[in-house]
């Protein structure tokens, strides 16, 4: 039976079809995806703060390998991992490395200004007239700081950095003097599509999440918020998310340490504000901590997943602080909703699924499957 639905419900009003069976284990789909999505959007690769000034450290986007340097002075500059000579990387994945003025190739020890990639030496090599130094300087990749993170783009003219919530979203939480304290990283046996289609609906949630639904008693009923409830209308009175005595994402739902002093009454009642930047991350951002979880595609089927707490120094620095502690809540919803998803995968494995219908609940999603394909209809080879 069709439940009453106002307008200004974000609820669907059909079933549309969800994408097929292959966009999840397709190897040319996956290929289609890295080169119009993962290649092209901005892609978090974390804290500013992890990147100490006068160091350079190689990252891989999309499957290119990407020098980032952090200059001396706090400035930062991303290059292709590549040396213009005859290719060679400038510095290994996952290595860190001192940075002084200039970026050396181990190889040949052609070097290149940190700052702007211009071909400094050609070491031993001798150059003949017809050779140009300003034609081989380091290839540029845009990078991007917002809130404290790091982001880039493979793009050679990338669109703007489009958080769901606006660029201002995070503004009354202290972003960027917040440390991190805790983080997990897990290897997921599913497409990523899949994690960000479980992340935008709770109809999972009471089957899957026993202790989220017990701090959100909404999620318990299957929605993600109050407008979704029948009979909602907009001049419902807003609701406290969390329950009675609750206040943030910890285990016994009380502060960690010293609120954040510049929150709207409605930010600290709402309990928790998800920010959202697809295709790489997300942020739960709390009255005394904030998280931020990142996506990373391995595979068509396979998915790294990072998650870090942040906090402010004051709190780390309280006597017994026990950062992990803190984490174990949020920790046990993360692994709760890998293990779903997992499933999931398993059995869009199976010649009996070809495609799905989405449930009105599941708007999200279906705003999700729209931005994907959105953004491979637009960038397909001519």
């Amino acid at each position: 039976m069709t439940q009453h639905r106002h307008p200004a419900s974000p609820l669907l009003d059909h079933c549309p079809p969800t994408l097929p069976a292959e966009a999840y284990s397709d190897p040319a789909w996956f290929a289609r995806e890295r080169a119009a999505i993962w290649a092209r959007e901005w892609i978090c690769i974390g804290r500013l703060a992890e990147l100490a000034p006068g160091t350079q450290r190689a990252v891989t986007i999309a499957g290119a390998p990407v020098l980032v340097c952090r200059l001396a002075d706090g400035g930062l500059a991303a290059f292709h991992n590549t040396c213009r000579h005859r290719g060679s990387e400038l510095c290994a994945e996952g290595e860190v490395r001192p940075l002084g003025r200039l970026v050396t190739c181990p190889y040949h020890a052609w070097a290149y200004a940190a700052a702007d990639g211009r071909l400094v030496s050609t070491a031993y090599a001798t150059p003949t007239a017809d050779f140009r130094r300003e034609d081989h300087g380091l290839r540029k990749v845009a990078h991007r700081v917002w809130n404290g993170f790091v982001f880039l783009s493979l793009a050679e003219a990338p669109g703007p950095l489009s958080p769901d919530l606006g660029p201002g979203a995070l503004d009354n939480w202290p972003m960027d003097s917040l440390v991190a304290g805790h983080s997990i990283a897990r290897d997921l046996a599913c497409n990523w599509k899949v994690f960000w289609e479980n992340y935008n609906e709770c109809l999972h949630c009471p089957g899957i999440h026993p202790a989220l639904c017990d701090m959100v008693p909404q999620y318990g009923r299957g929605i993600m918020s109050q407008p979704e409830e029948p009979g909602w209308t907009p001049a419902d009175p807003p609701r406290p998310n969390l329950r009675p005595g609750a206040v943030t994402w910890t285990p016994d739902g009380q502060p960690c340490g010293p609120v954040f002093p510049g929150l709207t009454p409605e930010e600290s009642h709402a309990g928790y504000t998800f920010v959202t930047l697809y295709p790489t991350m997300y942020i739960v951002a709390h009255v005394d901590h904030v998280r931020f979880v990142t996506l990373a595609p391995t595979g068509p089927e396979t998915t790294r997943l990072t998650a870090t707490w942040l906090f402010p120094a004051e709190t780390l620095a309280q006597p017994g602080f026990d950062a992990a502690r803190v984490a174990s809540f949020a920790t046990r919803v993360i692994d709760e909703d890998g293990a779903a998803c997992e499933m999931n995968q398993r059995g869009l494995r199976s010649p009996g699924y070809r495609q799905g219908r989405l449930m009105p609940q599941e708007y999200d999603i279906a705003r999700f499957h729209r931005w994907v394909t959105d953004r491979l209809n637009e960038r397909a080879p001519a």
